[in-house]
């Protein structure tokens, strides 16, 4: 395996030459959508469940005498939030797997953990973070993007006419608004097409460079945005991937896995890592039935990343649904009728993994421990 490159302040990606005899602070990205956001609850889940007698001794390591506590030893940065790791940095009053993740690389690791995490909901590898060496869908998928934004115009404005007609006559159909309203789709057609084109051409593979931004942005402004880090230079250690919902419409599921490739080698181009380790959360929102559908189809995409002879012993994708928390899983049907006693247990719906703080907690242990098998316990 080619040794990972080190790096410093200001210099960009190369040789670090400020690292002298100091490790360089690990840095691990953490990429990818909604769950990857984090959707388990503070309060009142996470704070109940540190005191609660099944579950206090499973939390115990986040918190001291009832304050959860900040590692000085592991940082983290989630867009605009940035600090020392501690709970609330999952979706806003929430903790996702950054925390669990973030614990078994400090307690691993003498040298300082840096935390970049890129993530944001509802997010396609197929679009959103579409990587480079995809390019664009074909044509007609673009077309038909753009097509279902002007039936998108068309219908907001039979919706308006049809709420304004609606206060002089009640029983008025929207059929019957249509037929006397002058909107037009050819009409919007040809006003919106280019424009439309434009945005949707433009909108394959903007997270990923957003994502790219950040991680970039954030390491060159090391310093300004974590003042106790002392010129030590810094290595990417590894890639974090949790994502796939929207991955399950649009055909998107079918070229799941060469996207997923395509990305594993275009952020190793782009840091110039070509062995780079990255660890796969299989999406796992089956929970304890057996996956089907487009949501089997993406999972299996994930799986076979291990499969792939160059990716051996530097890719590991794993399963994240064993991990499904059972308590909240039975208490989940009845929640809206229970609602005092399932705040206790979950905070969210299945496709967040219940917002299981245990579940969450779970997967971030779980992929720490296979960053940590990539890389050789180093």
């Amino acid at each position: 395996m080619r040794p990972l490159l080190y790096f410093a302040l200001g210099l960009g990606f190369g040789l670090s030459t400020a690292a002298e005899k100091r490790e360089p602070v690990k840095v691990f990205i953490l990429a990818g959508q909604s769950n990857m956001e984090g959707k388990g609850k503070i309060d009142p889940l996470l704070n109940h469940q540190i005191q609660a007698s099944e579950t206090k001794a499973f939390f115990a390591h986040f918190h001291k005498d009832g304050k959860y506590i900040e590692r000085d030893d592991v940082w983290i940065n989630y867009l605009k939030r940035r600090g020392k790791l501690t709970v609330g940095y999952g979706s806003p009053g929430c903790i996702g797997l950054e925390l669990e993740f973030g614990h078994v690389m400090g307690n691993h690791y003498d040298e300082p953990v840096l935390l970049i995490k890129t993530a944001w909901g509802g997010k396609s590898i197929g679009r959103d973070f579409r990587p480079p060496s995809s390019g664009l869908q074909p044509d007609e998928k673009i077309n038909e993007s753009v097509e279902n934004r002007i039936k998108r115009d068309y219908n907001n404005l039979i919706r308006d006419e049809w709420n304004k007609a609606k206060k002089e006559n009640p029983k008025i159909t929207r059929k019957e608004v249509e037929e006397k309203s002058s909107a037009s789709m050819d009409e919007i057609r040809k006003a919106k097409a280019a424009e439309y084109r434009k945005q949707v051409v433009e909108s394959y593979g903007h997270f990923y460079r957003l994502m790219m931004t950040e991680i970039k942005t954030n390491l060159g402004e090391i310093k300004t945005r974590f003042p106790q880090y002392d010129g030590r230079g810094y290595e990417i250690a590894g890639f974090v991937w949790f994502q796939g919902w929207n991955d399950m419409y649009g055909g998107l599921q079918d070229e799941y896995a060469k996207n997923m490739e395509n990305f594993i080698r275009d952020i190793r181009k782009d840091f110039d890592i070509p062995n780079l380790p990255v660890a796969i959360g299989i999406m796992g929102q089956n929970g304890f039935k057996p996956a089907k559908g487009n949501m089997a189809i993406v999972k299996k995409a994930q799986a076979s990343m291990n499969d792939i002879a160059d990716f051996k012993g530097n890719v590991k994708a794993i399963p994240t649904d064993i991990y499904w928390d059972k308590r909240a899983d039975e208490a989940y049907p009845t929640w809206r009728d229970n609602l005092q006693d399932w705040v206790k247990i979950g905070s969210d719906f299945p496709y967040h993994y219940l917002g299981s703080t245990i579940t969450f907690t779970k997967i971030g242990r779980a992929l720490g421990q296979a960053m940590l098998d990539l890389r050789g316990g180093k």
